[in-house]
């Protein structure tokens, strides 16, 4: 995996350094001795790698120098601004030679993606760790989603069960509507008849003598439900109000009544206790 960063600095480093080189022995060359060309150029070169590698054994020890980087990116755009010079005074090839006079920036700039990497790189072990964490991740945003999806597919069924159950009983509703209206029409109908009206009001109760009472129509109509209240006939009794009941009534005859002639007697005199509750009172008087 280092490699895949490297290789490419590697290769564009050497690239740029003979380009320079190449550029310098060959523009400087009409003006000095070639030689004086050749040490310009591996002047230029040379300070490129000497700060380059500086750099390197700084990042290898986990450190930083702001004046080598800027030292070595000082060496970087003056090998730039050669190749750049070159081209613009060249009488061949101008945009040849200015399309590659990147080159040394491009080489720095590779350099500095290949400490990035190193300083974030991460063993394999870390990798693998965070490779599990992540398909847990996603494992439980897959569980999730299908537990919603099933949610939301059970709530769907079961609101159109409601709504169908609902149109159903509305329908019964309004067909039963219609034949208590049919029937109230037909009663109407009958009451109204001079014949059927004197039929129906000669079968009434005379209230007042000589007065023959009208026959009424039966109610039909909304009514008010009995709340839980009215339906009890009393309140429940307390466990010693009901052992007071139960000794009362079963030595009421001599001999003593069993339970179960006391427990008819119990419910005929109307109280109401269930039978757990009357058979533990049954046993603490006993």
């Amino acid at each position: 995996m280092r490699g895949k960063t490297v290789l490419p600095a590697v290769a564009m480093t050497a690239v740029s350094m003979v380009l320079t080189l190449a550029v310098v022995v060959m523009w400087l060359g009409t003006a000095v001795p070639w030689p004086v060309a050749l040490v310009v150029g591996l002047g230029i070169d040379g300070g490129w790698l000497a700060t380059l590698a500086y750099e390197r054994r700084l990042a290898a020890q986990g450190d930083h120098n702001r004046a080598v980087t800027a030292v070595g990116w000082s060496f970087g755009v003056l090998a730039a601004g050669v190749l750049v010079a070159h081209a613009l005074t060249a009488e061949h090839s101008a945009g040849a030679w200015l399309a590659v006079a990147w080159l040394p920036l491009a080489a720095k700039a590779l350099w500095l993606v290949h400490a990035m990497w190193e300083r974030t790189a991460l063993t394999p072990v870390a990798l693998d760790a965070i490779r599990g964490i992540q398909q847990e991740a996603r494992d439980e945003a897959a569980v999730a989603r299908a537990r919603l999806r099933a949610e939301a597919a059970t709530e769907e069924t079961r609101l159109t069960a409601v709504t169908e159950a609902g149109a159903r009983v509305a329908r019964v509703q309004a067909k039963t509507a219609q034949t208590l209206s049919s029937a109230w029409s037909t009663l109407e109908t009958a009451r109204a008849g001079k014949e059927t009206g004197r039929a129906l009001t000669s079968v009434t109760a005379r209230v007042t003598p000589g007065v023959t009472p009208r026959w009424e129509l039966p109610v039909w109509g909304l009514s008010e439900p009995l709340t839980s209240r009215s339906l009890e006939s009393a309140p429940a009794l307390t466990d010693e109000a009901l052992d007071v009941i139960v000794d009362e009534i079963r030595t009421s005859e001599t001999p003593a009544l069993s339970y179960r002639e006391m427990a008819a007697r119990f419910r005929a005199a109307g109280h109401s206790a269930s039978e757990v509750r009357l058979r533990a009172a049954w046993k603490r008087v006993a």
